[in-house]
């Protein structure tokens, strides 16, 4: 199967008419303009594991207790100054002191825990808890006025990077999430969200850190990639953290990175004939991951075995990536057929508008090959909320079979922070149960050093080799455009935050 490169070219002129022309002014203002792909649905702190929502929010308006450092993986202070483990299931956190919240509150062990608290809340779902903390009982304390006391029920080794994902919320937060003004202790306080047009933050005067160049910050929204890259070229906007590879031309303002994201098609094993592993390896054989490559895709995403990247504890090198053979996924999918396996029936492919450059297509490319190896589809693309409704629980129970367009962002260090979430019997994006990767799950997430790393490399075979959850894509290389006044360099974690505090003017 080939697939003719597509042309996703607009005319100068018709880009220029459309974002407007470069305004003096503007560029020796100190304020930021960051033109994204995706609004956010909610802007609340506890969904900040989402690109669309952490991009905005994360160590910007809302803190973490630590920080992980993008460039070697290590753990560094933030709202917590210091951390250690006192006994087999409890760590003790020191909070900075005289830090002020937002709207005026201390950040202290009581406001601490009762963010925590707030975020692990069964009854609201936040992501924070479902993609971290899913597969654990943790509870919260306050030891004196600054230290916070977290325990666990079974070990949790990596509770310090752990609280890498745990943003923190005044403690006048409604305790529901949805909040449309989240009060942090971030460098930028939020200011308004329009619906449809913008996202606007200003510089907190109160910042406990260093103050920011930047003062203030606007996010405003356009789908299409050549428009983004047209923006900040123009000087309308100062940064498109995520551009096409066919707009990524210009050498003086083109960022490419090896970011921690990995594109996939989530395939719901619970519905037939996806439960057939037949089914599940034909649709894998059937997808020529080198004609998507360097044509849709830029040249230099690498073909995934696993959700998670090769800089990641828990990674295992010696799995080989499906092979393009559809020959062979004919022959699977007419031996289902023979044994009464339903393959005509309709699949739905669940798309999310802009969830990455070219994501329309991609599925459009990836539907004419699965049909061409004898697949009935058709393909659905959708806003980020609607597409959301299929990727997480609960599920629709009278839902037909789908295969829901993924892009998984894992820059903490550690499989922990994928495995629960995508593959566990109760994880909230998981369509899998299968007891021997749940008890590699509840193996690895308590183990330590090699037992650890190993453990985590034998459920990455299991589910390459024996289940087969996914149409494995691509651990995916970013492109960000810089207008040439700014000072910024993207790096792995641009695709889930985007820290104004580190923006500079040239």
């Amino acid at each position: 199967m080939t697939v003719k490169k597509i042309s996703l070219a607009i005319s100068t002129a018709s880009i220029l008419a459309i974002v407007g022309f470069f305004s003096p002014a503007y560029s020796a203002s100190k304020n930021l303009t960051v033109v994204l792909s995706e609004e956010p649905d909610i802007v609340d702190p506890c969904e900040a594991t989402r690109s669309n929502v952490g991009r905005i929010v994360k160590q910007n308006v809302s803190e973490t207790l630590v920080e992980i450092d993008p460039k070697d993986g290590s753990i560094k202070a933030r709202l917590a100054t210091g951390w250690k483990q006192t006994d087999n299931l409890t760590w003790h956190f020191d909070i900075r002191k005289g830090v002020k919240f937002h709207d005026g509150e201390d950040l202290n062990a009581k406001s601490v825990v009762k963010s925590i608290k707030r975020a692990l809340n069964p009854k609201y779902d936040c992501e924070i808890r479902t993609k971290f903390f899913g597969n654990m009982s943790v509870s919260a304390s306050a030891i004196g006025s600054h230290t916070v006391a977290i325990k666990t029920k079974k070990p949790q080794p990596i509770m310090p990077a752990l609280m890498g994902t745990m943003t923190i919320v005044s403690p006048n937060t409604q305790e529901a999430k949805g909040v449309r003004n989240p009060q942090g202790t971030g460098p930028y306080v939020f200011g308004t969200w329009t619906p449809g047009q913008s996202v606007s933050l200003k510089r907190f005067a109160g910042y406990w850190g260093d103050k920011p160049v930047v003062e203030n910050v606007k996010y405003v929204f356009r789908k299409e990639s050549a428009v983004r890259a047209a923006m900040v070229k123009t000087g309308e906007a100062d940064i498109a953290p995520n551009i096409a590879v066919q707009d990524a031309t210009d050498s003086k303002m083109d960022f490419s990175y090896f970011n921690s994201e990995t594109a996939r098609l989530r395939i719901d094993m619970s519905r037939k004939p996806l439960d057939d592993i037949r089914v599940r390896k034909a649709m894998n054989l059937a997808v020529d991951l080198d004609a998507l490559r360097g044509t849709i895709f830029a040249k230099g995403v690498v073909k995934q075995t696993q959700i998670v990247v090769p800089s990641i504890n828990g990674h295992n090198p010696r799995l080989k990536p499906w092979p393009y053979n559809l020959k062979e996924a004919k022959k699977l999918v007419a031996a289902a057929k023979a044994d009464g396996v339903d393959v005509g029936k309709e699949i739905v492919m669940i798309g999310r508008l802009g969830i990455y450059p070219n994501s329309t297509e991609a599925m459009e490319a990836m539907h004419a090959m699965l049909t061409e190896a004898g697949f009935n589809l058709k393909i659905k693309m959708m806003e980020t909320a609607g597409w959301l409704n299929f990727l997480s629980r609960p599920y629709a129970e009278d839902r037909g079979p789908t295969l829901v367009q993924g892009q998984h962002d894992n820059n903490n260090g550690d499989a922990v922070f994928s495995m629960y979430n995508k593959y566990a019997c109760k994880g909230a994006q998981s369509t899998t149960c299968d007891s021997k990767v749940e008890a590699g799950i509840k193996a690895a997430t308590v183990a330590t050093g090699d037992k650890r790393r190993d453990t985590w490399q034998e459920v990455q075979r299991r589910l390459h080799q024996d289940i087969v959850p996914d149409v494995q894509m691509f651990h995916m290389v970013g492109f960000s455009r810089v207008n040439p006044r700014i000072n910024f360099t993207p790096s792995i974690s641009t695709n889930s935050e985007l820290q104004v505090s580190q923006v500079k003017f040239n």
